[in-house]
Formats: C-alpha cells, sequence, structure tokens
C-alpha cells in the first residue's frame, strides 16, 4: 500500500505542476511556465524509474523461478506487494526444488546399490527420439557398456539387447536374453519393460535381472525354510525324548526298582516308542515328497475320477453337515489317475477341516476345458488361509492345524508340477478356492 501511495502523490504532483506550467504559458509567462512544466516532467520521469526499478527487481526473481537458478537470497519489500508476492513465490518454489532434488538423489542411490540392472527411458510427448533418464551401475555392468544420454547409441555397443527393447514397443512385457558377463560363458537374463506415461512425459523402466540368481534366491529361501520346519519337528520330537532318557538312567543305576519306578520306566519306553513311531512317520511323509515317482499317463475321464473321491468322502460330509456342489464337465485328461486322486484327495481334506468353524459349510467343484487347459476348482465357504501365511502354505511339514501333517498341499503341489502343472490359491470374499491347473 505504501508505494501505491507514493506512486500516486507523484502522479497527483506531475499533473499539479504541468497544470500550473500550462496556466503560465496561457498567461505568457513562459520562464515560469518552463520551470513549472520542467518539474512537472521530473516527477513524472521519476515515477516512471521507480515503477520500472520495482518491475525489474520482480523480473529477476521471477526469471530465477523459471531458470530454477535458486542462488538468490531476496527479501520482502513491503513498499513493493509485487515483489513480496514474488518472493514467496521464489522460496516456495525453492523449497518443492530442494525436495525433489532430495528424493531424486535418494532413488539413485538405492537404484545404485542394486544388483538387478536398471535403465529409465523418457522421452516429450511432441518428440519420437528416446534418452536415457537414468542408469544404475550394475546395469552397466552386466553390458560392460559405458554410460550414454542418447538411446541411439547403444544400438551399436549392444545390439541385441538395443533390438529386444525396440520389439516390445517400449510397452509392459517380459522377455529373456542371453548375454557374454565379462568374457565368460553366456548367462540368462529375465528382462522387464514398464510403461509410465505423464502429460507430458513417457518413461520406459527396463530391468535386467540374472535368471540364476533369481533361482538361487528362490532355492535358498525354500532351503531356509524348509530346515526351519525339520529343526522344529526334530527338536519337539527328541527334546522329550532326551528327557525321558536321562531319567531312564538315572532309574537304572538304582540298586532297586520298586513298582512305582517299573511303571514309570514302562510310561517313558511308551512315550519314546510314541515319539519314534512319530518321527518314522514324518521322514516317510518328507520321503512322499523327495521321492515322487514320476506320472504314468494314461487317458481317464475326469468326472468319473472326481464323482469316485466323492464317494469316498460321502459319509464324513454327511456327519459334519457339509453340501457339495458339482459343475463337472466331461473331460479325458491325459494323467497319472492316482496321482489326480490323492490331489483331489489333499484338497477336499483341506476344505473340509476349513469349514469346522463355519456356519456355512459348503463345497463346489467345477471342471473346465481353457485354451487347452484343463482347470479343476475346489472351492470352499470357509474363513480362508490369513494372508500373512498364504506364502507358506505349499512348504513341506507348515500347517495350521494341531494334528496335521503339513504334508498334503506340498504333495498336491509336487504332483502337479510333474504334470508340468501348478496350484494357484485364492482367498474370496466368504470364501477360498484352489486351482489346479493341467498345461
Amino acid at each position: 500500500m505504501a508505494v501505491s501511495f507514493q506512486w500516486i502523490i507523484l502522479v497527483l504532483l506531475c499533473i499539479v505542476f504541468l497544470f500550473f506550467g500550462y496556466d503560465f504559458f496561457i498567461v505568457k509567462k513562459y520562464i515560469t511556465a518552463l520551470l513549472f512544466s520542467g518539474i512537472g516532467f521530473l516527477f513524472l520521469g521519476y515515477s516512471w524509474i521507480l515503477i520500472n526499478k520495482k518491475i525489474a527487481e520482480t523480473e529477476k526473481i521471477i526469471t530465477s523461478i523459471r531458470r530454477k537458478d535458486f542462488s538468490l537470497f531476496p527479501k520482502e519489500d513491503d513498499t513493493n506487494e509485487l515483489k513480496t508476492e514474488a518472493v514467496k513465490l521464489y522460496y516456495q518454489a525453492k523449497n518443492e526444488n530442494t525436495q525433489l532434488t532430495s528424493f531424486k538423489l535418494l532413488y539413485e542411490n538405492i537404484l545404485a546399490k542394486q544388483e538387478i540392472g536398471f535403465l529409465i527411458l523418457n522421452k516429450t510427448t511432441t518428440k519420437n527420439d528416446w534418452n536415457v533418464f537414468f542408469c544404475n551401475p550394475a546395469f552397466l555392468n552386466i553390458l560392460q557398456v559405458p554410460k550414454y544420454n542418447d538411446w541411439e547409441f547403444y544400438k551399436e555397443k549392444s545390439p541385441n539387447f538395443y533390438d529386444l527393447i525396440e520389439s516390445t514397443n517400449y510397452r509392459d512385457s517380459q522377455e529373456f536374453i542371453d548375454i557374454s558377463v565379462k568374457e565368460s560363458s553366456k548367462q540368462s537374463f529375465s528382462i522387464r519393460t514398464t510403461r509410465i506415461e505423464s502429460p507430458d512425459q513417457i518413461f520406459c523402466v527396463v530391468s535386467l535381472e540374472s535368471v540364476q540368481k533369481i533361482i538361487d534366491k528362490k532355492e535358498k529361501l525354500a532351503w531356509n525354510n524348509l530346515m526351519k520346519v525339520i529343526s522344529h519337528e526334530l527338536l519337539n520330537t527328541l527334546t522329550p525324548v532326551n528327557s525321558l532318557i536321562q531319567n531312564l538312567e538315572y532309574l537304572a543305576k538304582q540298586d532297586e526298582l520298586n513298582k512305582d519306578d517299573q511303571d514309570e520306566m514302562k510310561g517313558s519306553l511308551q512315550i519314546i516308542n510314541s515319539k519314534s513311531q512319530q518321527l518314522l512317520h514324518f521322514i516317510d511323509s518328507y520321503r512322499q515328497v523327495a521321492e515322487l515317482p514320476k506320472p504314468k499317463k494314461s487317458l481317464f475321464n475326469l468326472k468319473t475320477t472326481i464323482e469316485n473321491v466323492l464317494q469316498i468322502f460321502g459319509s464324513e460330509f454327511k456327519s459334519k453337515n457339509i453340501k457339495t456342489f458339482l459343475n463337472i464337465s466331461d473331460i479325458n485328461l491325459n494323467a497319472d489317475e492316482k496321482m489326480v486322486e490323492r490331489v483331489l484327495v489333499n484338497l477336499l481334506t483341506n476344505s473340509m477341516h476349513a469349514l469346522s468353524h463355519s456356519e456355512k459349510k459348503e463345497i463346489s467343484i467345477e471342471t473346465q476345458y481353457l485354451n487347452n487347459r484343463t482347470v479343476i476348482k475346489i472351492q470352499d465357504s470357509g474363513e480362508g488361509i490369513n494372508d500373512k501365511i498364504q506364502d507358506k502354505i505349499f512348504l513341506p511339514f507348515f500347517t495350521t492345524r494341531q494334528n496335521g501333517s503339513g504334508i498334503g498341499l506340498t504333495l498336491a503341489k509336487s504332483i502337479m508340477e510333474a504334470h508340468n502343472g501348478y496350484i494357484v490359491y485364492r482367498n474370496l470374499e466368504g470364501g477360498s478356492v484352489f486351482e489346479v491347473w493341467f498345461v
């Protein structure tokens, strides 16, 4: 407001002096007219200089924001509202730029430490040329190429990789490529491309990961999980046995044994025998998975097989008030019928236990033939499996039931893998479903 008042005073003084100058000119007092007119024009010139100075200061700040030059330290000016607003905008833009720079540095450091190679390409919506937005050291190390800003340069250095990315049309895909690493034998790599679009930018994120490392990680994870389960089972079995053996050694050292001591020894031996049988059953269960025989495939009617398996559960389903709903197509399947029966028995047993605490007890079985694949869906109205343990349900000896063996789903998965198929589990609203796919 102060600067506006100042400009108003200057303009008014300019008008007043010019008015008097004109008045003196009318009465032919030319020297006085010239003097008053000169002073009026001086006020006008000063006003113009003052306005231009304020505008120039504001323009400098706005230009800095536009060029992202945040080396200035402007201060707010109470006599210049336009500059004050520009200064506020400047520091707001500076803070936002600092945050973006920090995030960019953070993401680059995270990606730089990854063993997976990352390449990010980008282009504007108005241009067709792709540029390298970012690539991490792992990417350069895998391809053994220098870092370029122009994507076209990689066409000469790594033509197979370049052509593969080109063939995806820079859209979502997954491909595989063999690359010679450090002049050694070729290794297979998984390449994933992901396209991300904004109003004015298009990005293509390319990840490059060694297939062997993926396999090694999964094998190590599976081995660690298996060792945890085996260690837990062995400790649960052997710990009480060891305690009983120590007690038997103590009793054996006594000169005389009374009837209570003899009964205690008999009880201890019975428990040791029971635990030994439990351990033998555990080892036999593991052997069923580890030494699964090769499937003896033959053509059989899947509908008949499912109906035969349901007869096994007939009385048990009836006693537990479990209703079954069938939508079975007349499909002939080339597989090991006995193994398929085992898969169905294990999945139906799992569904039956899932319904133990449900008021609505229903199991539905559906078969379909889709894209040259046979699928069996077994759905129940139980509570489903907790999301936190879904990735463990096919792990050997993992079970949530007190008397469960933890081998049923593992064996079913192994049988399907032996048939080059797979099992998928999904939680549903009001139940869950296992899908058995024969490829």
